[in-house]
């Protein structure tokens, strides 16, 4: 390597350092005796990383590292991108946290290995930046070891948000293995940190600081959104590809027969699902289906509730008031003889509001609405979109550039859908194409008055919805990401 980028590469990256330092020392007084020691010590790394440089051996163009600083389980995308590698003969090593399973496709894909690492802390009491800045220093240290432990790629996939620190660590690691450093901008990471901290705030400023300096040192960029990537190249100078999101092929109507048996399974431990009532001749008999039994064929029964689906990861970018607010209004309507039906609601995903809404749903004193909130497993989830009347999407974008990826889920499932409003959305939701978008609660509640009019009679508006998203049938993940993604790593792979 020669010696100006060697000469470049450490300047930046003793800036990283500093900043993280300066902000700790901000906060808690940190000494400038600590701070030359610790870029000191960032130093030695570099040096000793150089040195890995010359021990990377063998060809790198069929390997492929995918990093995401997250729980790979909750990270579907990083999953996709995993499995198309792997599909055009890549080895995959995937990088991550392992919270939840992820899908069984990854896990029995012999060309991928995932390498898991901890969600470590920092340090705890004291001021809310010292533990970050704490966090972010250990967190280098333990991509950096654990990526130096795995095979030379010839490129590294990076999701960002979130980014900090693996963004830094991973182009090093590029600079100094020959490899290229790809990042798939999913949102911005500084705009997440200003939903709990003001846009003033030290961590949020570093953050976008952070984003800006490193994020245009990749060789490459995807995006969700033409607006993501219109937002990245006016303000960062970033020129990026976007890849939207597409359904794979496991997003899908389901027969009847999987949805009686998924019903089944769920009606154990969820009480929505059991049987109310008695269905006469009837063999098995869950919420929504009942099974014959003399030809054993399996019908819905007569006068079944709707079932509504929504997905989330329980944070500040989703109120899921709103939802609720509109469902004590439904609960009104039903009460007042309007002829809607009964309805299961059903909102799945992991995340640390969970419990505050729980307790909210709890206080609800509702009849004719039920809500479960449970945590899905990768094979169930899709088989229950794919079984579901109408989908709401409750998400807003920290930057109004990110779309949300379960309405492309629920799209693959033809599932109608009920979006929130934000900047950006009409490149995915259409109103009154394929979905209906909404601004507050009381728009959602008549919008579910409206579809579910009726129900389950046919010819209805939500019928209407379904037949369109069923002849409008876009790409598929795969085929998208090979006109897209292939050409880029296949054209840029560096020499051994």
């Amino acid at each position: 390597m020669a010696a100006p980028v060697l000469s470049t590469s450490l300047v930046v990256v003793s800036s990283v350092i500093t900043a993280c330092l300066a902000v700790f020392y901000l906060s808690s007084g940190f000494t400038t005796c600590h701070l030359v020691s610790l870029s000191a010590l960032a130093v030695c790394v570099f040096v000793f990383c150089r040195y890995l440089r010359w021990r990377s051996a063998g060809p790198s163009e069929e390997r492929v590292c995918v990093v995401v600083l997250g729980d790979i389980g909750r990270s579907p995308r990083m999953q996709y991108h995993a499995l198309s590698l792997s599909k055009h003969g890549y080895q995959v090593d995937f990088v991550g946290f392992l919270g939840t399973k992820p899908h069984n496709d990854v896990l029995n894909e012999d060309k991928i290995k995932i390498t898991a690492i901890a969600d470590v802390k920092g340090v705890q009491g004291g001021p809310r930046a010292v533990s970050y800045v704490t966090k972010v220093i250990v967190q280098s240290f333990q991509i950096l070891f654990t990526l130096m432990k795995t095979k030379r790629p010839s490129h590294i996939l990076l999701q960002n948000p979130p980014g900090l620190p693996s963004m830094a660590v991973c182009w090093l690691l590029c600079v100094l293995r020959g490899g290229r450093l790809m990042v798939d901008w999913h949102n911005y990471g500084f705009t997440i940190l200003a939903l709990t901290h003001p846009h003033t705030h030290p961590l949020v400023r570093l953050a976008k600081w952070y984003e800006r300096v490193f994020g245009p040192l990749a060789a490459h960029h995807l995006c969700v959104t033409n607006a993501m990537k219109e937002d990245l190249e006016e303000k960062w100078g970033i020129r990026a590809t976007t890849l939207y999101d597409k359904p794979p092929s496991i997003f899908r109507e389901t027969p009847l027969e999987l949805r009686h048996q998924l019903f089944l399974r769920l009606a154990q431990t969820l009480p929505p699902f059991r049987t109310r009532g008695e269905e006469p001749g009837a063999r098995e008999l869950t919420a929504f289906t009942c099974r014959d039994p003399v030809d054993l064929t399996v019908t819905w029964r007569t006068r079944r509730p709707a079932l509504l689906i929504s997905s989330t990861s329980w944070t500040e970018d989703e109120d899921f008031s709103v939802l609720l607010k509109a469902l004590e209004e439904y609960e009104r309507c039903i009460r007042e003889g309007h002829g809607l039906p009964a309805l299961v609601c059903v909102i799945t995903g992991k995340g640390p509001q969970k419990q505050y809404y729980r307790t909210l749903i709890d206080g609800l004193h509702l009849e004719h609405v039920e809500i479960c909130t449970p945590w899905l497993e990768a094979e169930d989830y899709p088989t229950l979109l794919g079984s579901a009347d109408l989908g709401v999407c409750l998400h807003r974008s920290s930057s109004g550039l990110d779309l949300p990826m379960k309405v492309v889920d629920m799209f693959g499932c033809c599932l109608p859908v009920c979006a929130i409003h934000y900047n950006c959305l009409s490149e995915l939701v259409k109103h009154e194409e394929n979905g209906l978008v909404f601004r507050d609660s009381q728009e959602l509640a008549s919008q579910l008055q409206s579809l579910l009019s009726g129900f389950p009679r046919a010819g209805g508006r939500l019928e209407e919805f379904r037949r369109s998203l069923q002849t409008s049938r876009g790409q598929r993940w795969d085929d998208n990401w090979t006109q897209t993604v292939l050409p880029l790593i296949t054209m840029t792979t560096p020499s051994p």
